[in-house]
């Protein structure tokens, strides 16, 4: 059992989490795969409950979905009917890989002084001219939800600025209003970015 509050929601909830209402994110997914070779190879860094993957494996693409949590990851194996691997960000040690890195909701629990890190590792992934795509809660300063989850609130100037200095190119981002599994209104910044 994890002692990390984030952690260990995954791990106790992960029936519950698999099973929620969710809209897939179809144009965000549909844009970031238009730019990508047919059949190209993608990893999914936080697959949560598979939807995401299912739905880049309906549209012909080469997956290698990823999660944190074992538990997480079981649910996505149901689902998508191919194996999860169990993989922190922090692990991630390929070298011009993927043509693609999906990252929907993951990256904003990772603390803000290892985002330099967990960026530069996912750079290194990317084949040259490999595109990113990631999602996070907009705020100022870092901190937890209702649920006891941390989040690393960051806006859009200070993630861009990151990016940057980081070595990336083509940042893209934009900001929009939503919602979560908490039930609290968010604002949310979607980024692209390529190697």
């Amino acid at each position: 059992m994890s002692t990390d509050p984030t952690s260990s929601f995954y791990a106790d909830n992960a029936s519950i989490y698999a099973a929620r209402e969710r809209n897939l994110p179809t144009s965000r997914l549909d844009a970031f795969l238009g730019t990508l070779p047919a059949g190209a190879s993608i990893l999914e860094l936080g697959c949560g409950a598979g939807q995401d993957a299912a739905y880049i494996l309906s549209r012909g693409f080469d997956i290698t979905p990823t999660d944190g949590s074992a538990e997480l990851a079981g649910e996505a194996e149901k689902r998508i009917g191919k194996p999860v691997r169990i993989m922190r960000f922090e692990t991630l040690d390929a070298s011009a890989t993927f043509d693609g890195i999906w990252a929907e909701a993951s990256l904003l629990h990772v603390p803000r002084s290892d985002l330099p890190n967990i960026f530069s590792r996912i750079l290194r992934a990317l084949k040259d001219g490999g595109i990113f795509h990631s999602s996070f809660k907009a705020g100022d300063a870092e901190g937890h939800d209702t649920l006891g989850r941390y989040y690393n609130y960051p806006s859009a100037e200070w993630l861009t600025a990151l990016l940057s200095k980081g070595g990336w190119r083509d940042i893209a981002m934009t900001e929009a209003d939503g919602g979560g599994f908490d039930g609290k209104p968010t604002k949310w910044l979607y980024v692209s970015a390529r190697k």
